[in-house]
């Protein structure tokens, strides 16, 4: 296959840009699955724990749920990586790509909701349920903007049709694809 400028203005072949998506993805996943696993891991032991039974039902419950979202996560996260040497060698890396960017989108989606089951329910321990509420809204605030608005936004913000009479990307004149400015 020939060379050919991707969307990503890189000089590379279909094949090529698969083959970097899947690596960007995998090298991603490798960072988030510490955390999950972490999580997970502390949860699994709480049962265990002598304060385990002074937690009223609704905090069990909240703990459970926060477990099950941990676990959502973590197979979620994982998956690509099951895909990855199921699918090997049959030549679809395309698909392999899309799937498992779907995959890892759901499980952040999880991990963060596992985090916010698990904020909750310590702040209720210790603080009572005025501060879990606020303090659960805020880490779902906190993720939902950070990890979904603010990029789901950037690339909204660079799908819009340029300005009249603006020149480069995001509508401004000399400004770089990265919305750096870099000139009058």
């Amino acid at each position: 296959m020939a060379d050919m400028t991707s969307p990503s203005g890189r000089q590379e072949t279909e094949v090529e840009r698969a083959d970097r998506n899947l690596n960007e993805l995998l090298q991603e996943l490798r960072v988030a699955l510490p955390g999950v696993q972490v999580l997970f891991g502390f949860l699994l032991v709480v049962p265990f724990n002598q304060g385990y039974g002074r937690m009223t039902a609704f905090e069990q419950k909240l703990y459970f749920g926060a477990l099950l979202c941990t676990a959502l996560s973590s197979v979620l996260l994982i998956a690509p990586t099951v895909h990855h040497r199921l699918e090997f060698r049959t030549q679809d890396k395309e698909y392999l790509v899309l799937t498992a960017n779907r995959l890892t989108i759901a499980g952040l989606a999880a991990l963060a909701l596992a985090m916010c089951a698990a904020l909750l329910l310590i702040a209720h321990l210790i603080f009572g349920e005025a501060a879990a509420i606020v303090t659960a809204i805020a880490a779902a605030v906190v993720f939902a903007v950070i990890w979904y608005g603010l990029p789901v936004w950037r690339v909204r913000r660079r799908r819009l049709p340029h300005r009249e009479g603006a020149s480069g990307p995001g509508g401004r004149r000399g400004s770089d694809p990265r919305g750096r400015g870099v000139g009058p």
